[in-house]
């Protein structure tokens, strides 16, 4: 005697009724216009200090790094091969990812039951937040990384309602992708699991999807982690480095603040709208989907005991974004509606428009030095001043006697630094450049016969190891806009006391450089 298997029959509805039509051209139409607006703007100013590392990293191609896995720097080196070696240039995949990020978001909104106007609102207001914008007006890890947390929440979602466990498999090579660009995406998967065993349907984490999803996870993610543990796991250097930044006030301010940055990191005319959606997963009405607002808690608990960045939590920001607009979407329907939906267009009209005038390049330089977009946005006065410090540069390493400078190695701080004259300098006729910083260490040191150096930021400390070093010279800031290079000193040191195979180490130090 057989039985025919008999398969859990896949529900067509939401908890709120059938699963809506996905509004396809509004929400692509606003995409677009991120995209466009993005690509319109990418050239505006110079590199971002992360951006100059990525571009040598990728003429240093690896499995890992020290401070972060090998997908942004494959990235930078791909871009630079299609488009040319320009600013602009590896800012192409970035802004497609922003527009992945509101397409996506408006999928979250449809699978928690929203219509046509709620996926657009999503998409409005996801392309007019500062994640994705501001993110991926840069190449960042962030940028990948958002994207990759919207999707797996997404998928989540979806398993959720669908009940189908065959999304593990998606699920597991999104995140593994995720892996290959910031490691900070499993954090979000032990939250997504803890949130389903928590108060979600614990018959998805049975049978063998999810085994085979966290096995492609590992197949597509574990280069990275595996570098990591071959290597002395340098990313918990890097973790200590950013909790040190994180704790510097110590621990009551940084709990004290940590909710309110979290509030408003979607702008402050929004803080409101993705706070409902939160809430909404903790109500009756979506009961079947409270593990993803579960597994926000989580995230947030992990991040704030670990000392972690409040900016971690952006990625799942866009999610309760999506969520705010279909339960703020419901709201405005109900009573006086004409009035709710304008304060609603209102809310969400302002924020981007407070986001694109703070968050891209549309000023000029010259602006950033009044101080206010300077402290709303430091990400602008970091792309401004590279050019200008290679000519100051080129200035000091010109008045080096001509007999020396083919014994003469230019040495940074930062892996900014190093990056902007690796960038800019050939074009002065600059000597080779090395940085300690972070994964630049192993990137080459200079050769026993350099016995001059052109320190660039290294510190008093710097005089301990030469035997003569010349006064110090300032760094002007000749931009006027509080750039990331003012304040900086350059000094001529000769003689090194030691084989620099002994010292090059001392150079080392792993942390975020600014």
């Amino acid at each position: 005697m057989t039985t025919a298997a008999v398969r859990t029959p896949v529900p067509s509805r939401s908890p709120t009724g059938p699963i809506p039509s996905f509004a396809r051209r509004p929400v692509l139409l606003v995409a677009g216009a991120a995209v466009a607006l993005l690509l319109a703007v990418a050239g505006r100013y110079g590199y971002f200090f992360d951006e100059l590392y990525f571009r040598v990293a990728g003429e240093h191609l690896d499995w890992g790094y020290i401070d972060q896995p090998p997908l942004l720097p494959l990235l930078a080196k791909v871009q630079i091969a299609l488009f040319g070696d320009h600013v602009w240039a590896i800012r192409v995949v970035p802004a497609l990812l922003a527009g992945l990020t509101v397409v996506v978001a408006a999928l979250v909104a449809r699978e928690l039951g929203g219509d046509r106007g709620a996926q657009t609102w999503t998409a409005i207001a996801v392309a007019g937040s500062p994640y994705p914008l501001w993110v991926d007006h840069l190449l960042q890890t962030a940028g990948v990384d958002i994207l990759v947390w919207v999707t797996l929440c997404w998928l989540t979602l979806r398993m959720l309602r669908t009940r189908d466990r065959r999304w593990w498999v998606v699920f597991g090579a999104v995140g593994g992708i995720g892996l290959q660009s910031k490691n900070l995406v499993a954090l979000l998967v032990i939250a997504l699991l803890a949130g389903l065993v928590v108060a979600g349907d614990r018959d998805l984490l049975r049978g063998r999807h999810l085994p085979i999803g966290l096995g492609v996870a590992a197949l597509l993610g574990g280069s990275a982690v595996l570098w990591q543990a071959t290597h002395g796991w340098p990313q918990f250097a890097m973790a200590d480095a950013i909790a040190a930044s994180t704790l510097k006030s110590g621990w009551g301010t940084y709990l004290a603040t940590f909710a309110p940055f979290v509030a408003t990191l979607l702008g402050p005319f929004v803080a409101v709208v993705w706070l409902c959606g939160l809430a909404g997963f903790f109500r009756a009405r979506w009961r079947p989907y409270r593990a993803v607002g579960v597994a926000f808690v989580v995230v947030c608990l992990l991040i704030a005991v670990s000392g972690g960045f409040p900016t971690y939590t952006a990625g799942f920001l866009p999610v309760l974004l999506a969520a705010g607009c279909v339960v703020a979407g419901d709201w405005a329907r109900r009573g006086r509606r004409v009035v709710r939906t304008a304060v609603l267009r209102a809310a969400i009209g302002l924020n981007v428009v407070l986001v694109v005038a703070a968050g891209l390049p549309l000023v000029s330089p010259e602006a950033l030095g009044h101080g206010f977009l300077f402290r709303l946005n430091p990400t602008l006065s970091r792309q401004v001043g590279w050019p200008e410090l290679a000519g100051q540069v080129a200035a000091v390493y010109d008045r080096i006697p001509a007999v020396d400078r083919p014994h003469t190695a230019i040495v940074t701080g930062t892996f900014g630094e190093a990056g902007a004259l690796d960038r800019y300098g050939p074009e002065h006729g600059l000597p080779p450049v090395y940085s300690g910083h972070n994964s630049y260490l192993g990137w080459g040191r200079p050769g026993p016969e350099v016995t001059t150096v052109l320190a660039v930021d290294l510190g008093p400390e710097i005089t301990e190891l030469f035997m003569r070093c010349e006064p110090p010279v300032p760094v002007a800031d000749t931009a006027g806009a509080r750039t990331i290079t003012a304040g900086k000193t350059l000094v001529v040191c000769r003689d090194p006391r030691a084989p620099w195979s002994a010292l090059w180490p001392r150079f080392g130090h792993t942390d975020l450089g600014y």
